[in-house]
């Protein structure tokens, strides 16, 4: 039986929500922002009258402010964007257990088993857009299609409120013409590498020889070729299942450019405490580490390496941050945000092969230490222990990140990670 994607997407979602509570704004442009004072000053999402001035997501306040001198700058409300996910997944309980969100205001649905309860696909499309319109005040574009991937798209097409199809029939139509970095997961560093070799839309991948894109990008190219050629057979997670931890992870906005390594070593040491305080707090360790880095032109990057044996201890995850970084960054700008996470989690009390090659006694006092530094901090507060490296810079040591962290929506694949 040939499967029903939805794709189901709030339209401008902090914005929108923003303008539902205050009539005042709602003809003007507006754009839910970031603390400047904390250099979080960027654009998080805009309104339509917002986005027809010019302004981008990402870009500073200021720059948007010069596009549209009257902007209306608002800060995030979060727990209140979290309500209004939460009764969107609401709606979409109505027609499927199968709901995989995909940050806040995305979500796939599986409703392939419904069609015979509610109607076809595009009919539950059109009902859920109607339902999300009524009954939160806010918009929604659907995508319906027979994979996932293309589902997204469809929904991506057509804003505010509009359903679009993509089947097997039409999809070389409607899908080829669109722009390389159309397709999720062509971000700009693979968009230039394609450009380099004159593909530039999603029908170019689709027509490449996959042993070419192969060459180009390794595995991912492979993974593209498919996509673009509606080759997606991953299922949508059953409600639950995705709410299992696949992976844990930190990132800030530094409080000023970092410049050297000194300064990029001292927040992974930031980062890694919360990111291995948290896997002890829900008994993981990991097997890979992986970084997040980006440059003051808001150019960024992810990186991964394996431990050669699992960790929860800070050092252990800092260290090879470090490696990780120090093998991959020439410093050609200065860094403005910088993440790390503990991916491949396997539980702590999983048995494990020890090295002969490791002093065993060293690595069980360095976590019997942390354990011991996590007690004093939830004793007498996350400042009572710290280490020495980081009293060498009054703005880079007073970060905390477990009481200030950034959650990212889970991956595509499953566990988070590229293949």
């Amino acid at each position: 039986m040939e499967r029903v994607i939805l794709h189901s997407d709030l339209n401008n979602f902090y914005a929108s929500v923003e303008c539902l509570y205050c009539p005042a704004i709602r003809d003007k442009p507006v754009a839910v922002c970031g603390d400047p004072e904390a250099r979080h000053g960027i654009v998080l999402a805009k309104n339509y009258p917002a986005r027809a001035a010019g302004i981008k997501t990402g870009e500073a306040i200021w720059q948007a402010k010069q596009k549209s001198p009257g902007l209306v700058v608002v800060t995030p409300n979060f727990p209140l964007y979290l309500r209004f996910a939460r009764l969107a997944r609401e709606i979409y309980g109505d027609y499927t257990d199968q709901i995989e969100p995909f940050g806040l205001d995305e979500a796939w649905l599986d409703v392939g088993n419904s069609s015979s309860i509610y109607g076809d696909g595009v009919h539950i499309a059109d009902e859920i857009r109607a339902r999300i319109k009524y009954e939160l005040g806010v918009t929604a574009s659907v995508g319906v299609s027979y994979n996932k991937i293309f589902a997204k798209l469809g929904s991506d097409m057509k804003k505010p409120d509009a359903t679009t199809v993509i089947t097997r029939d039409n999809y070389r139509d409607i899908v080829w013409p669109l722009p390389a970095e159309d397709l999720l997961y062509v971000g700009r560093a693979t968009r230039r590498k394609l450009f380099r070799y004159g593909i530039k839309t999603i029908g170019d991948i689709a027509v490449a020889r996959p042993g070419m894109l192969y060459s180009l990008l390794g595995k991912w190219g492979e993974v593209l070729w498919a996509f673009a050629n509606g080759q997606d057979n991953s299922p949508v997670a059953r409600v639950g299942e995705e709410g299992l931890i696949k992976s844990v992870g930190n990132s800030i906005t530094t409080p000023r450019d970092l410049q050297n390594d000194n300064d990029v070593q001292m927040i992974f040491y930031v980062l890694s405490e919360s990111v291995a305080a948290r896997m002890r707090d829900h008994g993981f360790r990991c097997r890979t580490v992986q970084i997040h880095i980006r440059d003051n032109t808001l150019f960024s990057f992810e990186a991964q390496g394996k431990l050669a044996r699992p960790a929860s201890v800070s050092t252990i995850l800092a260290e090879k941050a470090m490696e990780i970084f120090t093998a991959r960054y020439t410093w050609e700008k200065p860094i403005r945000s910088v993440g790390v996470r503990g991916c491949d989690l396997i539980t702590a009390h999983s048995q494990e092969q020890l090295s002969l090659f490791e002093d065993e006694e060293r690595r069980l006092k360095q976590e019997k230490l942390e354990e011991t530094v996590d007690l004093l901090r939830r004793r007498f507060g996350h400042f009572s222990v710290q280490r020495a490296v980081l009293l060498q810079d009054a703005d880079l040591g007073i970060i905390n990140p477990r009481e200030d962290h950034v959650i990212h929506p889970v991956g595509f694949f499953k566990g988070g990670k590229l293949p």
